[in-house]
């Protein structure tokens, strides 16, 4: 198993121009983020599971947890254990009759399962050096007088607006996590 960051999801941004959604994953060690694109739907039922609201019938990530949890395998944690050709890949790691089982999973589906099994989330390091964000103070609004307390946290993303403004989406339309 390759060496991981665990994160959390700090927040889920959405594009003016076109309406793509963005999961930002914070790194829990170090002021470090991760920004990667899902699905509108995906993005959706993630923020439900996010807000914990209650709805009439189980979602499509309920129903897989509850399927899971009725076979009584334990879901431990989940992975982002790969970035190639722009695409993220991810891995849901489960244990069933002590058997560790690493299944192939898109990120959305994993950070959703993640957030309803209350689970931890983690990231190859190798990816979160290649593609992870780290913000200068600058644009972090923090200056040396500053330096010892926390910037706000609008303030803290406002770096990933700078970075949405200059994505070429055109390109990133079609390569949603997969």
């Amino acid at each position: 198993m390759p060496e991981m960051v665990e994160v959390v999801i700090d927040s889920i941004r959405v594009s003016l121009m076109n309406q793509q959604r963005i999961v930002i994953l914070r790194d829990l060690d170090m002021d470090r983020y991760l920004a990667i694109w899902v699905g509108v739907y995906e993005a959706e039922h993630l923020t439900i599971a996010l807000q914990e609201m209650e709805l009439a019938r189980p979602l499509t990530y309920d129903l897989f947890k509850n399927v899971i949890n009725a076979l009584a395998t334990q879901i431990l944690r989940v992975e982002i254990v790969a970035l190639r050709d722009e695409t993220f890949y991810g891995n849901i790691v489960m244990e069933a009759d002590g058997k560790i089982l690493n299944i192939d999973s898109r990120p959305s589906d994993a950070l959703n399962l993640a957030i309803r099994a209350n689970i931890p989330i983690f990231v190859a390091r190798e990816v979160m050096e290649i593609a992870g964000i780290i913000p200068d103070e600058d644009e972090l609004g923090i200056d040396d007088e500053t330096s010892d307390t926390q910037a706000s946290g609008e303030d803290r993303l406002s770096v990933f607006e700078d970075f949405l403004d200059n994505l070429n989406l055109d390109d990133q339309e079609h390569k949603d996590d997969k």
